[in-house]
């Protein structure tokens, strides 16, 4: 499993190339920004068609995650779903296959922005859940700590030996973690864009996801 380890707010964590956070003392898995259901919602305001095919590609690295960690429990750092008439508009496959990743296992869902308050789907429906001293929740906070968030779909874009490459990206610094978007159909938000300049400290750090997770200096 490709990992990168790393210590925050007292506790070890991993970053996985996927895009998901492992945090191993607690068996817990947490992704953001699935997004399910974004190609239904696009068509059903009048959008360009786009393949149905983003919820069983999510659901499937996730599916691998959980097989890979043996997770007992998950949280979804909101906007899980493209918005409420998107999860119910999920086809009964993929709630299916929702329910089956979730039997047995501890099912926290953080209510984010495209998909506020509870959805006829399983599992616990919390703004914001609190464990050892972290507090996950969708949106940064200002003056924070121990925070673990998402919305922003981090990404970091590098120039190597004459090549642009741009990678979903984790963002940490003493005080918080913005994780990338695990979705399929997810853009990204540059790291020197300064929404997120703002919120990160000058020493954060990026792990870049992928093959082979690296940790640098974060993109300013």
């Amino acid at each position: 499993m490709n990992r990168c380890e790393f210590s925050f707010a007292g506790q070890q964590l991993c970053a996985l190339g996927s895009g998901a956070l492992w945090w191993p003392d607690q068996g817990l898995l947490c992704v953001s920004d699935l997004h399910l259901g974004k190609s239904e919602r696009i068509a059903r305001r009048g959008g360009s068609a786009l393949p149905p095919y983003e919820n069983r590609e999510t659901l499937t690295r996730l599916e691998n995650d959980l097989s890979n960690t043996k997770a007992t429990s998950v949280v979804c750092l909101g906007d899980s779903f493209d918005d409420l008439d998107a999860s119910f508009a999920m086809t009964t496959e993929d709630r299916l296959r929702i329910v089956t990743l979730q039997a047995g296992r501890n099912w926290i869902w953080i209510e984010g922005n495209h998909d506020p308050g509870p959805v006829e789907i399983g599992g616990m429906h919390l703004s914001e859940w609190n464990c050892s001293g972290l507090t996950f929740r969708h949106i940064a906070q200002p003056n924070a700590q121990g925070e673990i968030s998402g919305h922003y779909h981090p990404k970091v874009r590098l120039n190597i030996r004459g090549r642009s490459i741009s990678r979903p990206a984790f963002l940490l610094d003493r005080a918080r973690m913005i994780l990338p978007a695990f979705g399929t159909y997810t853009g990204g938000l540059r790291s020197t864009d300064q929404a997120l300049t703002e919120i990160m400290a000058a020493d954060a750090r990026a792990i870049l996801t992928g093959e082979h997770p690296q940790q640098i200096p974060m993109p300013r």
